[in-house]
């Protein structure tokens, strides 16, 4: 039995990695695009006149037609087959980048990054399905780890390129370089092995209903806390209920249509029948709690990648290359660390490399709460993002080994479609909470802040919003003030009030994200203390 088993590994051993390149560059692909948008914030406000949480909302939307399509998408690659549905999404995602770089307004942006978020929800799982038709044993693992460095390497590169592109010619070239690589991407699917799907398969259109429903209420939920109110309904809200602000009721109802999903999938299972995704790869703890600390790890991801990219390009008035730059350290940590961390699997538990890297991200985003300056360049910042990219870089890698390994290969699609819906739902929270709570935080802040400075009569507040502060640069704030009947030395302390604040709100975002961090630690420390190579064969489950 152990030499059968040998030699099969042996076998799978001397595969050809030209396939994995492929995936790898979809991968790359995905998550350029992804990191991209925080890049494109500041030229999409310029070019399409609007405050940069709707310019946020193209990142909102691709995540959200992930997670809402990813479990359909799953089942439709069974039935279609995954290769030959693979090459039709890459030619949507090509169009998607061509609607981003011809955008006149940006409702043709929000429409591109819909499509290129409806493509992603049939990559996903067709990246976990391909590896595993493709790969066995080691070369699996390390298959299946290079996706975490493939997303690692997209964020550091779009930083770097496309921060490059947005200073020197503007934001839209960098989606000439998501164009190229969907083409690239397709060429090389013919170097996949081919499957010819199975026609008997029917998706489970209730569930994908209910599904859907669940992930775009919960979405639109969470996104517009800011705009339309925590509790009570703003006038910006396009209805109340009662007095109450719809956001939270709509993530309540998502919620309860999200348990809805899973009793009607349970139902399904008992009854037979075939499910739109096969819950039993949630089946132990271990694996639940690999889907929780993933969901942890992408929303601060986002959190941070939406926050610091929006600070310094719109707040501070720096250019693209300037944000790439002050995100290198983080980006190019988490790159590393998600490449090399495959090599401690066999001398650590997934249980205590999770435990470790949250405490890293935890300690990590206190430092930075406390040493944040409006100078990127310190030293202290540039160690604390340092620390918090080895902390991800680990984790981004290992949650989703737990979950691939400790499947069967026939459950491969199932698992990335679980991934997919994990990751693009949390990334759109991550991005959508810390919008709200920075937002909300600013503007409690600076009103606290005027009531204590009388240089500041009610008189000179009465003419300005209050209610509707977001983060504007020291030009535009002083613009709106000139416009009122401010003096100059009036309009000087305002200014310098709003910077002090809108850094206090940034050190307070930190912190709570450090207290995300330290919670995550809890379903963490339920993932297997075995180590890869002692781990029961998936096969047998």
């Amino acid at each position: 039995m152990t030499t059968d088993t040998n030699q099969y590994e042996e076998t799978d051993e001397r595969r050809s990695w030209a396939p994995m390149v492929g995936l790898f560059l979809a991968q790359v692909l995905m998550s350029f695009n992804v990191a991209a948008l925080p890049i494109s914030l500041g030229g999409m406000v310029e070019d399409f006149g609007v405050p940069p949480t709707v310019a946020s909302s193209t990142i909102v939307v691709y995540g959200l037609a992930v997670a809402a399509l990813v479990m359909t998408g799953a089942k439709l690659g069974q039935r279609v087959g995954w290769v030959l549905i693979f090459r039709i999404v890459l030619i949507i995602f090509a169009g998607s980048s061509l609607l981003m770089i011809f955008s006149r307004t940006v409702a043709w942006a929000i429409t591109g990054q819909i499509l290129a978020g409806a493509a992603a929800a049939i990559i996903v799982p067709a990246l976990v399905a391909l590896i595993a038709e493709n790969y066995r044993g080691k070369q699996q693992a390390t298959a299946v780890g290079s996706l975490g460095s493939a997303r690692a390497f997209s964020g550091m590169s779009a930083f770097l390129i496309g921060g490059t592109l947005g200073t020197l010619v503007g934001w839209r070239p960098i989606f000439f370089i998501t164009l190229g690589l969907a083409a690239i991407v397709f060429a090389l699917s013919f170097k996949l092995r081919s499957d010819r799907g199975d026609p008997t398969i029917r998706i489970d259109l209730i569930a994908s209903v209910l599904i859907g429903i669940s992930i775009v209420l919960l979405t639109m939920g969470f996104n517009n806390l800011n705009s339309w109110g925590i509790i009570l309904a703003k006038d910006t809200a396009p209805f109340s209920i009662l007095g109450l602000s719809p956001a939270p009721v709509f993530v309540i109802v998502g919620l309860v249509f999200g348990q809805a999903f899973f009793m009607w999938t349970k139902r399904r299972i008992a009854n037979g029948q075939v499910p739109l995704v096969d819950i039993s790869v949630l089946g132990r703890p271990t694996e639940r709690a690999a889907v929780y600390a993933m969901f942890v790890i992408v929303a601060m991801e986002a959190a941070v990648n939406f926050t610091v990219p929006t600070y310094i390009q719109v707040v501070q008035g720096r250019t693209p290359f300037d944000t790439s730059m002050a995100m290198l350290p983080f980006n190019l940590t988490v790159f590393i660390t998600a490449t090399l961390i495959v090599r401690f699997y066999h001398r650590y538990s997934p249980r205590t490399i999770a435990l470790f890297a949250f405490g890293l991200t935890t300690v990590a985003l206190v430092w930075l709460a406390f040493v944040v300056t409006n100078n990127w360049e310190t030293l202290p910042t540039i160690i604390g993002l340092i620390v918090f990219g080895i902390g991800q870089g680990a984790l981004v890698t290992l949650v989703f080994n737990v979950l691939v390994t400790a499947s069967p290969k026939r459950l491969a699609g199932d698992v990335g479609s679980i991934r997919g819906t994990a990751q693009n739902l949390a990334s759109a929270v991550g991005t959508a909470v810390m919008g709200a709570v920075l937002v909300t935080t600013l503007s409690a802040g600076i009103t606290s802040a005027v009531d204590d400075h009388p240089e500041l009569p009610e008189e000179l507040v009465a003419q300005v919003d209050l209610d509707n502060i977001n983060f504007i640069s020291n030009d535009e704030l002083a613009a709106v003030l000139e416009e009122t009947t401010a003096t100059p030395e009036q309009i000087d302390r305002a200014v310098d009030l709003n910077a002090e604040q809108r850094l206090r709100t940034l050190k307070i975002g930190f912190l709570i994200l450090a207290g995300i961090s330290l919670a995550a630690t809890l379903p963490a420390s339920r993932l297997p203390r075995y180590r890869p190579d002692e781990m029961p064969d998936p096969a047998s489950k």
